[in-house]
């Protein structure tokens, strides 16, 4: 196959950032994709449906001249949320979805949410005003291991939210092992997954085989090799249950190459390049049109995008760095080829 073509996509996970940052990254996902869902964990966070009005005009304001892109606004959920906020996020056109942030468990995540079951009465609001949850999945038990944060957090919390709230639509945000995957497959219509395309395709030796490569280093942090074949297998299944969901998360490489390495993967620059590389090498590249362009637009109850993009089979080099001086970014696979390019 040397090209491939398929409906418009859409990022159903994505951090753009604010000020410089978000000007230097935002062009990557508009030129790929229609719509993203913005995540929250700004500095201070976006709690309230008036401060993602002001993030989305923001972001409006940074879209290159001549693109066409929607950021669909999240809110993030903390332990001061009010039922009175949840029914005007439901009401909003701009506002999709809450967050929740275990505290402590990712980048941001200082004002997360940290009793789960405290918050029940939150989801209760949800699930009456049916707005979606999405769920960074891993506790921060400070006696667990990083590699079974998320089982952990599935066993401890997700299946008891799911059960308690059977009408509430909850994304597990990046899933990353075979317990999560065999988790969304076997719930209800109502819960989904995204898969990012680091997670589909790299296991745990690229961040540590040979030396740290912190710019594979995100969480929940990349698996061992058996957890990313069941990823791939979700991913290339037809299920609609998973779609795409970059988490692309830029960090200044100032703080990637650190003594204490910020947690993220900067994919946006070539997020359907990576993901079309999965899906070929699973022998599946018909099924990444249903995944990128359709099933999360059907979960979220949007109508799927007009129009296509283009890929052509065409090895390219990733550039080392995007933006200059002290707002560079490494992006994923810097100075390393890529199999596949948009038109």
């Amino acid at each position: 196959m040397k090209t491939l073509t398929i409906t418009r996509p859409d990022d159903w996970h994505a951090h753009v950032r604010n000020g410089a940052v978000l000007k230097t990254v935002l062009p990557h996902t508009v030129r790929q994709f229609a719509r993203a869902i913005i995540m929250p964990n700004l500095k201070p966070p976006v709690t309230a449906v008036a401060q993602a009005l002001a993030y989305r005009d923001e972001i409006l304001q940074a879209i290159p001249e001549g693109g066409d892109f929607t950021p669909l606004m999240t809110l993030y959920l903390t332990d001061s949320t009010t039922p009175d906020e949840i029914k005007k996020a439901a009401d909003s056109d701009a506002v999709h979805a809450f967050k929740l942030y275990p505290a402590g468990a990712t980048t941001h995540s200082d004002s997360g949410v940290a009793d789960i079951k405290a918050v029940y009465a939150l989801f209760a609001a949800m699930e009456k005003h049916d707005i979606p949850l999405l769920i960074h999945g891993e506790v921060t038990d400070q006696d667990c291991d990083i590699f079974d944060r998320e089982k952990l957090f599935i066993d401890k919390h997700l299946a008891d939210i799911a059960d308690n709230f059977p009408g509430l639509r909850i994304v597990a945000e990046h899933v990353t092992t075979t317990e999560a995957v065999q988790f969304v497959q076997a719930a209800g219509v109502n819960i989904a997954a995204t898969i990012t395309p680091q997670h589909l395709l790299f296991n745990r030796n690229a961040i540590l085989a040979g030396g740290i490569r912190p710019h594979y280093y995100c969480l929940p942090i990349i698996k061992r090799e058996s957890h990313r074949l069941a990823l791939v297998e979700a991913a290339t299944s037809g299920n609609p249950k998973f779609f795409l969901g970059t988490d692309s998360a830029p960090h200044l490489t100032s703080l990637k190459e650190n003594a204490c390495g910020c947690a993220g993967c900067y994919s946006a620059h070539a997020a359907l390049e990576l993901y079309a590389e999965a899906f070929e090498r699973a022998g599946s590249l018909d099924k990444l049109e249903g995944f990128a362009s359709f099933f999360g637009a059907d979960f979220y109850r949007l109508p799927r995008n007009s129009g296509s993009v283009t890929l052509d089979k065409i090895t390219w080099t990733v550039p080392a760095v995007y933006g200059v001086n002290e707002h560079s970014i490494m992006p994923l696979k810097a100075n390393e080829a890529l199999s596949w390019k948009l038109r």
